[in-house]
Parts: C-alpha cells; structure tokens; sequence
C-alpha cells in the first residue's frame, strides 16, 4: 500500500511538472492577451500601424528631386520588391515561412534544444512575423537591472508571438513581407528598402541584382554591425552566408553561387537627406510654406508681416496648406508623416542646368577674381571705405545672428562663455567650390571665412502659366541656408527701370520716341528741407546732348532719359504699376525710384519680367501643380494665378525695349564670346550702390529668369563698376543656362522661337528706319524726289 502511495505522489508529481510549463504558458498568454503585463497592440493598430512615411518632392517630368522627412521612409509595395530580395529573405531569415501561422514551433525547437542542450550559440527562432512584431513595438529594456531586464524580455517575447498571430490574419504573407522591409532601418538615414536601395546603390527595389539584394538582407542580422561602408569584411561574409542559404535552399544555383561570392561588395553610396539632391533650397521653401500656421497678429511684431501673412493665407493655396486641409479622419495632414507626394513645377534637367550655371559662373570666374581684389583691402573682405570699429560691429552682428550663439543664450551660457567658445578651435567642415573641406577652426573664424564667398539666387519660369522651372537659392544649401529667392529682398538697381519705361509706353510713347540727352533736375524734399536733387548720368559722355530714343536710353540704363521719363508721370504711378505686376515688397514712390534702391525679392522680379513675355498678362509663379496621398489620390490641383496688367501691344513694346538691352546696351554681351546668343532675347541689367549687388532679368519667349548676385554683408563688394556691375556677374548665369537648355532638344525651348507680334500692330520699330522716314517728311526739298 506504501509503495502504491509513493508511486501515486510520484505519479502527482510528474505530471504537475509537464503540466507547468503548459499551464505557465497558457496563464501568460491570458494575462498577456488581457493586459495585465503591459498595453498590447489592438487589431486596429495592427492594420493602421503609425509609420513616419518622407513626403516625396517629384519634378515636371516626374523625377524625385528629394524628401521632406523625420524619418527617410518611402512605402514599397510587395509587387515593387525583386524577387532575389524576397527569396533571399526567406531563405536567410524563415524558410519556413508559408507553413507556420506567424510562430514557427519547430524552428523555435530547434533554437532550444540548440541552445540550452547543445550550448551552441544560436539565433531565437524568430519568424518574420515576429521580427515585424519587434520592430512595430520595441521592446523596453531601458535603465532596469539585469534581473528586471531578462524578466522583461520574456514578457516581450511573448508578446511578440502573440502580436505575431495577430499579423498573419490581418495580413497576408506578401503584405508582412514588405510591412518588414520598409519599416527596418538600414542605417544612413535609409530607414525602408526603398531608402536603402537608393543610398547604398543608386537603385529602386525592383532593380537590386542579386549580390545587392543578399548585403541588403545581410544587414538585417545587424545593420550597424553589418553596414557595407563601415565593416566591408564583415559584409563580404555575410552576403556569402546569404548566397549559401540561397543556394542551400534551391532559390540559386550552387555554381552560380559559388562564383558570385567571389565578387567584391560593390556600392554607389548616395547620402539622401534635405541637404542633398535637386532643388534644395526649393524643397526647403515648399516645406516652411505648407507647414505655416495662420496668422496670429500677437505674433507679428511688424503689422506690414502681418499683413503679407495675412495675404498669402487667404490668396496662396500653399501656403499653410498642412494647417487647411485634413486627413479622412479630421485631423491635419503632417508634412513629414504622411508620406505626400509633392509634383513640382521644377524640370529636373533645367533645374540641373540652372544649379550646374551658377557654381560654374561663381566658381570659376567671380570668386577668383574678388579673392585676387581682396588682397589689395586693409580689413578683407571688407571694402577700404569701412573702419576697423564698423567692421568689428558688423562680424559681432553676424556672431550674434548664428545658431551657434542663439543655441548657446538658450541654454544660459554667459556672454563670456559664448565668445569663449567662438575663439575655441574646433573640428568643422567647410565650404569650397571644389568640395566640402574637413579643417580645424574657431567659429569666429569660420564667419570671416564665409564672408568671402559670393551668394547667387537665380530663378526661371515659363512666363505663361507661372510655372517656375528652376529655383537656386544658393550656392549650396548645405553650408549657405539663406535663400536669395523667396527669403531674401537687396535694392534692384536699374532692372526697376522697364517698369517706368512701361509707364510711357502706356501713355502713348513709342521705343523711337527722342528726347534730348541732358540733365533734368527735381524738387525734392531732404531731411525735411526744401532742396533740389540732379541724377548723374549713368552712360557715355559723347552722347550728352544729343537727341537720342527712349530705346537707346534703356539700352544704355541712361539716368538722363529716365529722369525725363519721371519728369513726365509721377512715381506713385511706377510703384502702382510695380504692385499690380507682383511685387509685393514696398516701392518707395519718389523720383529717385528709378535708381532701384527699393528692396524686392527675386521671385517678385521674375514674376512681374514674365508679363511681359506673357502679351501683358501677369502670372503669378507658382511651384506645385498637384499633391497626392501616400497611394497615389489626388487631394489637391493647383491653377494658375492671373491678372491682365498690360494691353499686348505694350507687351510688346516693352519686349522690344528690353531686346535693344542685349543688341546694343549693357547685356551684349550675351551675343559676345562665349555665349554668341543671337536669338530673340531681351533682358536688363542692374547694378547698386557701390557694386553691392548685380542683377540680371532676362526674358524670352518661352523662359523668363532672374538672376541676383552679391555677398552677405553689402559693405563686401567689388570695387570698380567693370568688375562688380550685373552685366559681369549675373548675366553670365542667365547665357550659360540658356546654352545648356538650348543643346538639350528634348526640353523643346528653341533658339529659333520668337515673340508673337500681336494682330493688328503696325509701329515700326525700327528706329533707324523711323528716323529715315521722319527726315523725309521735314525737309520738303527731299520729299520731291
């Protein structure tokens, strides 16, 4: 009876062991499954996952110039993945993945018994699914002891198989596949296959060959271990191991196999982030745009920002665009989460020829040119006119306007910390026109180092939908983050003098219209005194006096001519016309307007040029023409903005104004070596001040564009009108995108386009020729014959 006892206990005993496991499993996955060791993620969660998806910036011609991200992430659906990306995965990381349900009970067998029994270090077994499952929840091992931290990540394995089950039936096999590869982070900010298939190899998914794809799925193990531009041994070993699983599991064949492991790790390494890519200071534009707030006057210190914000809120469908429109469920739509699709106006390859134009201008004539000026100035690259004091006060103002002081006096360093800090020599790299420069250097002296360097905006539209084809707001937007497009407003000089010639041509002047060629003096208000006020004469003296046209004095930028001209209407006209062509920005209405000392941005210039390429209807440039969600709806369309300004025949006649510009005046010489543009084209130049700016407008029949250049402190400048004015260092920038732009027939911008001459119109225009006829009707003894 006592041995039946203790067989009984031992009996009990037995099988309460075997039970336990069980029994500890199923209580786990109860408590689990209703919460009690932590939050689970609901079905919900589970077929809407929050993901951070890179809105997608594309050009015309549907080429991705760059992102707007937090995280680099584009979506890759399953049907867009090669197919040696899918085998390799599954051959590498779950062979049996179309057999279990989410948890593979043999492999996790296997992982034990290998493990624990055999002592062999092995992995854990894990699906697919169940890595997805990591990677959609992290596991929170943070800061907790190493008791607490085993403890911990038993719960979360168990959680990760039950958050696996709960996958596979919200989605199938094909849709977890992809789910997995576009959330891992492949380090390098590629952050999804996509991502990685364009920084590492310059590729799409689809296109990854096979030895591509077996680094890519080689670095799932580990990406920071396994990356290919950090541990290239490492990654040739481990794409091996890839290719024999490949091969062990008949997805390859051995041979084939064998022979492509002796092929080194070959990448096209690209890093992609807001600072790199086409069109950056655009993609930059478009994301402080669409991400404005409305307008709140408690945040405005001026009222005139007020009320420009104001304006473009109610007018400009971009503007604020995230703040106006809403998501399906009623919330707004996040710029950098929702992977948008932005299509831009920009054409890549103009856009390519515009950024390719200004480093080539600035780089290889410009800069040498000022460095070789500099070296002549006491405090370079300050002009001699400039105190030492002045200059001081000027470098302080710079220091204090940089993030680096700014950061600082938010975190309360003192005054004496910061300046501390800025003497400091510290590792940085810098900008050169040949590359970017790793060095050692105070901050203090990083600021005199850029004060060098001369910045450039240049920006071109087709006059007549406003489309703007290229945007540079800079030399490079990863060192020079000011944008000289939008952001930025310098005086204009004498490219603000077609406006007043326009005025006469819509009172009834003609282009061969003469008017004497002297002096004219104006009553003037100074300091709020009485006083009279002469302009210089801004051409040749040989001409003083003489009769000359209103063509040749645009042509020539003559001060005398246009002052004749603002004798005749008054400047509040010419600031009216100015504002009903675009330009926002505030025109002083005084006669010395036509010296160009007003500040206006470029974008204005070229949208108020482009009416007059456009028959005189003004249009306002415009950078997107469709925002789509993240699978491809539209949500948005955008239209022209127009306004008539002009009659076509003044159109007209200021188009032949500005030709005279590049025929005879200031802008020949785009008709000079190197450049010999001989096709129809008319333009303006303009110079400030001291050379501190220099502008150049030029307008075709189908391409409009400006171009401003100068240096960040206006006191940094040429110091001869030769070396500094606008026809030397702007207009070559215009001449050289035309050429390029011209060579690329694809683009369909002809040399041989011309400007339609309206119906009706029967001026002549020829001058010589007017003059010719003019002499016949006055002399009556030549009438006779």
């Amino acid at each position: 009876m006592k041995g039946n006892a203790n067989n009984k206990k031992y009996l009990i005993w037995f099988w309460a062991l075997f039970t336990f496991p069980f029994v500890l499993l199923i209580t786990i996955f109860i408590l689990i499954s209703k919460e009690k060791l932590g939050p689970m993620p609901s079905f919900k969660e589970l077929e809407n996952p929050k993901l951070n998806l890179a809105a997608e910036v594309y050009s015309e011609d549907e080429v991705l110039l760059g992102k707007i991200a937090i995280e680099n992430r584009t979506w890759t659906n399953y049907n867009e993945l090669s197919s040696y990306l899918v085998n390799a995965l599954i051959a590498t990381e779950d062979i049996r993945y179309y057999r279990h349900s989410g948890i593979d009970i043999r492999g996790l067998v296997r992982a034990v018994v290998k493990t624990i029994l055999l002592g062999q270090k092995t992995g854990g077994g894990s699906t697919i699914s169940q890595q997805l499952a990591k990677q959609l929840y992290p596991r929170d091992t943070a800061h907790v002891s190493a008791f607490t931290r085993k403890m911990r990540l038993g719960v979360a394995k168990f959680k990760e198989w039950q958050t696996a089950v709960k996958l596979e039936k919200s989605y199938t096999k094909e849709e977890i596949i992809a789910m997995y590869l576009n959330i891992y982070d492949f380090n390098y900010s590629a952050i999804g296959i996509k991502s990685a298939a364009k920084i590492y190899f310059n590729t799409t998914p689809d296109s990854l060959n096979i030895q591509e794809a077996a680094v890519l799925i080689g670095m799932l193990k580990a990406s920071t271990r396994y990356n290919p531009v950090r541990n290239y041994d490492r990654v040739f070993q481990r794409r091996n191991i890839v290719l024999s699983q490949m091969a062990r599991y008949g997805y390859l064949d051995k041979q084939d196999a064998d022979s492509i492991k002796q092929l080194p790790v070959e990448l096209d390494f690209r890093l992609e982030d807001h600072n790199t890519g086409r069109a950056t200071y655009l993609r930059e534009y478009l994301r402080t745009l669409m991400t404005k707030p409305e307008p709140d006057r408690k945040k405005y210190v001026q009222q005139e920002s007020y009320d420009d914000a104001l304006l473009e809120w109610q007018n400009n469908p971009l503007y604020g665009w995230c703040n106006k429109n809403k998501r399906p469920d009623g919330s707004n739509y996040d710029i950098y989460k929702d992977g948008l699709k932005i299509f831009t106006t920009v054409n890549s390859k103009m856009q390519q020829f515009a950024e390719e134009s200004v480093v080539e201008h600035l780089s290889q004539e410009v800069q040498p040119d000022f460095y070789e000026r500099a070296k002549t100035f006491r405090n370079p690259p300050y002009s001699d006119d400039l105190t030492k004091q002045i200059i001081d006060e000027l470098i302080l103002r710079s220091l204090k306007q940089s993030n680096r002081y700014y950061i600082m006096r938010a975190r309360g360093y003192s005054e004496d910390s910061i300046m501390l800090a800025f003497n400091t020599p510290v590792k940085m790299k810098v900008f050169s026109w040949e590359g970017g420069i790793d060095t050692v250097m105070t901050p203090l002296d990083s600021l005199w180092y850029y004060k060098y360097f001369i910045r450039s905006g240049f920006m071109v539209e087709d006059p007549h939908n406003g489309y703007v084809k290229a945007y540079v707001g800079g030399p490079d937007f990863r060192y020079f983050k000011y944008d000289a497009c939008t952001q930025q407003r310098r005086q204009v000089g004498s490219t603000i003098k077609p406006f007043l010639y326009t005025v006469a041509m819509m009172n009834g002047y003609s282009p061969c219209y003469e008017v004497e060629n002297i002096p004219r003096t104006f009553q003037v208000i100074i300091e709020g005194k009485d006083s009279t006020w002469t302009p210089r004469s801004s051409g040749n003296k040989k001409y003083h006096g003489k009769l000359v046209t209103l063509k040749w004095g645009l042509a020539q930028s003559e001060n005398y001519i246009s002052a004749w001209v603002m004798e005749k209407f008054n400047p509040s006209a010419v600031a009216n016309l100015m504002h009903k062509m675009g330009v926002r920005s505030f025109i002083d209405p005084v006669y010395s307007i036509f010296l160009g000392t007003s500040d206006v941005k470029l974008e204005e210039m070229v949208g108020a040029y482009g009416t007059f390429a456009n028959k005189g209807v003004y249009t306002n440039p415009m950078y997107v023409t469709r925002i789509e969600d993240k699978n491809g709806n539209v949500i948005s369309r955008f239209t022209p903005q127009i306004e008539e300004v002009l009659s076509e025949q003044t159109a007209f006649l200021m188009i032949n104004l500005l030709q005279g510009v590049v025929q005879t005046g200031s802008g020949i010489r785009m008709r000079r070596e190197p450049y010999m543009l001989m096709n129809q084209i008319g333009g303006k130049t303009g110079t400030t001040q001291e050379q501190s700016d220099g502008w150049f407008m030029g307008v075709t029949p189908n391409l409009v564009g400006g171009v401003w250049c100068g240096w960040e402190d206006r006191s940094i400048h040429f110091e001869s009108l030769l070396e500094g004015q606008g026809a030397n260092v702007a207009l070559p920038i215009f001449a050289l995108f035309l050429k390029k732009v011209y060579a690329d027939p694809e683009l369909g911008i002809m040399e041989a386009d011309e400007f339609e001459r309206p119906s009706g119109f029967n001026m002549e225009l020829d001058c010589e020729k007017v003059k010719r006829e003019s002499s016949r009707r006055d002399n009556p003894l030549r009438n006779r014959y």
